[in-house]
């Protein structure tokens, strides 16, 4: 991190906030603007993201924010406009934000072009020869879900070990209007629901533009002013599982090499945990926290290793199948009856030699319905190293019907 972030003098943030407090009590951004024209010049994208968010940090709702955010950003898009953009080589999640802002950002103008061509109001013959066109560009526009999945998931939580908390809450929640607005417009455009399609179409082009625009202003600019070389190749490495929207990275990005443990940016909170933690592929918890993890699963799970012993069960309180500590160590063959010995040699043979990697079973318990199923477990170079059983009574998920979208306890 560069020292951007002390560029901003604590009496020049007071008087920044002042402007966005003066929006929100209902003034004129036109005539705060004008007053305020000397210190709005030179504001950058990561003065207004400290100013948010010491802002929440002081009271204001984040949805106060989110609702007048577009407002914030017109009083201060001039200087926005003029700030110098950091570059970022392909291969560098920045630069592939910014790709698939072109890409999406054409779709949502070329959105706005063809709702506009439907005329005021929109006419039924139009939307009828456009119902193609319209349909095409909701399924191009799908697409941004991989795109906010990757900021949320990846970017987000970098940028929260830095305190960087309030900007990221505001534009998830407008990822949420996104995301509805499509739904409510390409649910309205394959039901030929003219008046919804035209009321949605327009708003979600437009939420979707400024999204980017916040993003290539505000959001980039401050995330390479704060975050490490160490930070961007621990986000680049967690991309490539949530996906890509119409592009993939490029390589020319050749990160430098990286802190060694011990030696991260000490700005940033540390992510792993105290001593004593188990450092796993996806985070690190101690060893109560994985027996209680197990022990709460809403199944039973077995571990047997590769030489064939029952390494590991799930006490869980309501377990399908009786298992006892005097099974631990004990060769997986010996916990069968003898007439399904050979179902179990099956399956673990075909796991050994690669030719299966997963058995199912399901049968009636009394009230219940057993779901078995029976998972080769390989490590990273593809060798066996155990099986894993998961049982589960699957009654109660087959009496589903419909959806639950409110949270209802249940009795």
């Amino acid at each position: 991190m560069t020292d951007g972030q002390s560029k901003t003098n604590p009496e020049r943030l007071e008087k920044l906030k002042a402007i966005i407090r003066g929006i929100h009590a209902g003034e004129d951004p036109a005539d705060l603007r004008l007053q305020f024209a000397d210190l709005i010049r030179g504001v950058d994208g990561s003065e207004i993201s400290r100013m948010e968010q010491q802002l929440i940090e002081e009271g204001m709702p984040s949805e106060d924010i989110k609702r007048l955010c577009d407002v914030h950003v017109q009083v201060f898009r001039e200087s926005l406009d003029e700030q110098a953009r950091p570059n970022a080589k392909p291969g560098h999640p920045v630069h592939t934000f910014r790709a698939e802002n072109v890409l999406l950002g054409e779709a949502a103008e070329r959105l706005k072009c063809a709702l506009d061509d439907l005329g005021s109001p929109p006419d039924a013959t139009r939307f009828a020869d456009r119902k193609n066109e319209l349909a095409e560009l909701a399924s191009t526009l799908r697409a941004i879900e991989f795109h906010y999945l990757r900021k949320e998931n990846q970017l987000f939580p970098v940028l929260e070990r830095y305190g960087v908390t309030g900007p990221t809450q505001v534009m998830w929640a407008i990822h949420d209007d996104v995301r509805r607005l499509l739904k409510e417009f390409t649910a309205a455009v394959d039901a030929e629901d003219l008046e919804t399609a035209a009321a949605r179409g327009p708003e979600l082009a437009q939420t979707l533009l400024e999204m980017i625009y916040k993003e290539e202003n505000i959001l980039f600019p401050m995330a390479m002013e704060t975050l490490s070389e160490a930070d961007w190749v621990e986000i680049r490495a967690g991309e490539d599982e949530l996906g890509y929207a119409v592009v993939t990275p490029g390589r020319e990005w050749k990160p430098a090499a990286t802190p060694a443990a011990g030696e991260a940016d000490e700005r940033a909170e540390p992510r792993g945990g105290p001593r004593g933690m188990l450092p796993l592929d996806t985070g690190a918890l101690t060893p109560e926290q994985v027996n209680l993890l197990l022990t709460h699963l809403p199944l039973d799970v077995t571990f047997v290793d590769e030489n064939d012993e029952v390494r590991f069960y799930s006490a869980t309180p309501e377990r399908l199948f009786p298992r006892s500590p005097g099974i631990i160590g004990r060769r997986v063959q010996n916990c069968h009856p003898p007439d399904s010995v050979d179902v179990v040699e099956r399956i673990i043979g075909a796991f050994r030699s690669g030719e299966r990697d997963s058995a199912e079973f399901w049968l009636r318990l009394g009230d219940k319905m057993a779901h078995i199923r029976y998972f080769a477990m390989r490590d990273g170079s593809g060798a066996y190293r155990g099986t894993l059983e998961v049982s589960q009574d699957i009654a109660p998920i087959q009496e589903i019907e419909g959806e639950r979208r409110l949270l209802e306890w249940g009795d």
